[in-house]
């Protein structure tokens, strides 16, 4: 759930599966995906933010250290006898603000060091909420000249003033502005004094004005090799006048109506039709928000790329939701990429695939990234056509299959979707893409045969470097072991009206059932960072790119056997930073939970739908101790009917120190409003909550405004809905459908 408060920001699980495959900033960098917007943090990173901490609050209290206390009396510990190496090392971890703003002030040696140049060269200010426009200037006018990489990405909450400092870094070469208040003029003025930039990243909003660009501001954009342009209003942005790029990252989130409810054309304004320029791109990715004006503004796009495509372009990327039908002029960008370019990453609407020939004519050099996302694909034309017959393919590292329901099958044409999957083509798959580290196998029924080893899991645990990995839940169904072993026993407690159950600390009992190959497959995978475990039939009920209102299918019948015990499983992950788990029917107590919050202590993002019985939320008691033990998790996202959040799990989910980002989705769910406010008021770290219960719409009106007029922090932002049934046309007139959606 990589949310920001603002309007750049993502509140919740992306669209099904993408949560996996989600593409970093730079799709093309070392790890790509189906969507994008996350970044692959190191194994390290969990232990060094710990170390950074505790180092953090040692400086600000190391003026006592430092001026000639005894070791005794600083608990045996003198930062200043170590060496800079090492000092330097944990001040990386350290925040810049505070290396500049306090932790240099301490001493002069301290001041020394927090001016290093490996220190300042790169300034992330993105999502460091405690940033304010004094500070920002302050930072500005001490180190600005020492600044070369500097993102503000989602910095919302900052004036548009806030920018003019950027000034002030004349030696910049990158510049992230994503999601910040920036118009025409501010950018003008900003970029006239950055003669040194080569990569940037903007948003586009509506009044954006290219003719209000300075001459010296268009002769910045003529030396930018990069460029990452969010698009809101049709326009060709600043990408006219960027005339040597060779990485282009577009993201379409244009609304088909207005606030005020006009609708929108995806023509371009009048002085927004230069043709832009692509003789050297290397690199084009687009993705697109739902919508027709999205998808009329892209094939504008397009357009100048089918006149004459680039002859060094190796990655081409787009990533659209729905039905995104091909036309003349896309084919003919299609045909001439197959005649002139050989490419290391693709990815395609699956209009543009199924039923033609494509994949047999485009050429692949050393490909990294492929994306089929909801195409036809069975699994001979898997290995035939893109996998060269099942020859070697170790440059592969990321495989985005979601929603391809014949792709482990042979042939799709007499071929129902719940029919066993042929392992020999999966095992071909792993055998010739053996360092495959993002794999999204979701929204398709995945079933394995009885026969013994050639399960899914079995032959997936041969992927030694995963990183992230995306599973339906009916595929980790066992149905050898099932089939042998007696029906399990529930250990919660049923509710009679005989004699009274005494109430005091729920026990859970996991314990790893015989030749699990659940258990076996997350034993296999040490390093496993992002997981995803989502009914392949599951659709939410605020979904980003689908209809929000429709009936939600039953879970599929092998699913029916996964529960606590596999949940147990994922506590074997160590190094677990983001899980979703969506539509498991037959979760009992949740006690799977506690095993996974005491185990896997680097846990940053959690997202629970539809776990267990509908009609009653079974796990509450196992969530509400496991927040207890989850002090890193940062968003958190519950999706569940008749949810209660009462006293009690607002006051477990105070626990989690580190948490940021809240989103409750509960049809008829209700809530405690002076337990929201408590909360709230307590938990200073949280800066966006977004609830839709089933409260009434006075009720929510009322909280939400107490909380915004009691609050402090610019950055908070807080939405409160009632009832979900009526809440799609609010949603899009406030263009937040990107904070909390799967």
């Amino acid at each position: 759930m990589e949310a920001r408060g603002g309007r750049g920001g993502r509140g919740g699980v992306a669209s099904r599966g993408s949560r996996v495959m989600a593409a970093p900033e730079e799709p093309c960098g070392s790890r790509a995906g189906g969507e994008p917007g996350r970044e692959a943090a190191g194994l390290s990173g969990a232990r060094g933010r710990r170390r950074a901490r505790g180092a953090a609050a040692m400086f600000r209290c190391g003026e006592e250290i430092v001026s000639g206390e005894s070791e005794e009396e600083s608990s045996g510990v003198n930062l200043m006898e170590f060496s800079d190496e090492i000092l330097l090392h944990i001040l990386s971890y350290v925040p810049c603000t505070d290396l500049v703003l306090n932790v240099r002030r301490t001493c002069r040696k301290l001041a020394t060091l927090c001016l290093d140049k490996s220190l300042t060269h790169t300034v992330l200010l993105q999502k460091d909420y405690k940033v304010n426009k004094d500070k920002v200037k302050q930072l500005m006018r001490d180190i600005g000249k020492e600044i070369y990489q500097l993102n503000m990405a989602g910095c919302y909450w900052l004036p548009s003033s806030s920018i003019d400092h950027i000034t002030r870094c004349k030696n910049l070469v990158k510049l992230n502005l994503s999601g910040c208040h920036l118009t025409s003029l501010h950018l003008s003025k900003t970029l006239s004094m950055l003669q040194h930039l080569r990569s940037l990243a903007i948003d586009v909003n509506p009044g954006f004005d290219a003719g209000q660009l300075s001459s010296e501001c268009k002769a910045t954009l003529s030396r930018v090799l990069e460029l990452k342009q969010t698009l809101y209003t049709p326009s060709y942005g600043v990408v006219p006048c960027c005339t040597s790029l060779e990485k282009l990252l577009l993201y379409f989130e244009i609304l088909d109506r207005s606030r005020e409810g006009f609708m929108l054309s995806g023509q371009l304004m009048v002085g927004e039709s230069n043709v832009p320029h692509y003789q050297n791109l290397r690199v084009f990715y687009a993705r697109l928000a739902p919508g027709y004006v999205n998808q009329e503004v892209v094939r504008l796009y397009l357009a100048v790329l089918s006149d004459r495509t680039p002859e060094n372009l190796h990655a081409f990327l787009i990533s659209a939701p729905g039905s995104f039908a091909e036309t003349g002029a896309t084919k003919n960008l299609l045909d001439s990429m197959a005649r002139n370019v050989r490419l290391d990453a693709l990815q395609l609407p699956k209009a543009w695939i199924n039923g033609s020939g494509l994949l047999q004519h485009l050429k692949f050099n050393n490909p990294f990234y492929f994306s089929f996302s909801r195409c036809t694909l069975s699994g001979g034309q898997l290995i035939q056509r893109v996998m060269n017959g099942g020859k070697d393919l170790k440059s592969l590292t990321s495989l985005n299959l979601s929603g391809c329901i014949h792709c482990l099958a042979p042939e799709s044409l007499f071929r129902k979707a719940e029919d066993d999957i042929d392992s020999s083509i999966l095992e071909s798959l792993v055998v010739s893409c053996c360092n495959l580290r993002h794999l999204n196998l979701s929204a398709a029924h995945h079933h394995s045969s009885k026969n013994i080893g050639n399960h899914l899991c079995q032959l997936l645990a041969r992927l030694k470097h995963l990183l992230s990995l995306a599973l339906p839940v009916c595929s980790i169904s066992d149905v050898a072991a099932n089939m042998e072993k007696p029906p399990m026993q529930s250990n919660v407690t049923p509710q009679t009206l005989g004699k009274k159950v005494r109430i005091g600390i729920q026990t859970y009992s996991n314990q790893k059932p015989q030749s699990s190959v659940f258990w076996a497959l997350m034993g296999s995978l040490p390093f496993l960072e992002n997981l995803e475990i989502i009914g392949s039939s599951f659709s939410s009920a605020m979904p980003r790119n689908e209809p929000a209102i429709r009936n939600s299918l039953p879970p599929c019948v092998r699913a029916q056997s996964v529960g606590d015990s596999e949940v147990a499983a994922i506590g074997q992950l160590t190094y677990l930073q983001s899980l979703t788990l969506a539509q498991l029917p037959n979760i009992l107590t949740g006690s799977g939970l506690v095993s996974i919050g005491l185990q896997c202590q680097h846990l940053r993002t959690l997202s629970l739908a539809n776990l267990g019985m509908m009609g009653n939320v079974v796990y509450m008691s196992a969530l509400m101790d496991m927040l207890k033990h989850c002090k890193c998790l940062r968003d958190l996202r519950l999706e569940q009917p008749y949810f209660s959040a009462g006293a009690q799990f607002f006051q477990a989910l105070s626990h989690c120190s580190s948490l940021q980002r809240l989103c409750i989705v509960s049809r008829s769910g209700t809530l405690q409003s002076d337990a929201v406010m408590s909360f709230m008021a307590n938990c200073l770290e949280v800066i966006m909550c977004h609830m839709f219960m089933g409260e009434s719409l006075t009720v929510c009106k009322n909280l939400q405004q107490s909380i915004v007029r009691s609050s402090v922090r610019p950055e908070l932002k807080f939405w409160m809905y009632g009832s979900i049934i009526n809440q799609t046309a609010i949603l899009c007139k406030q263009n937040i459908w990107r904070h909390f959606k799967y």
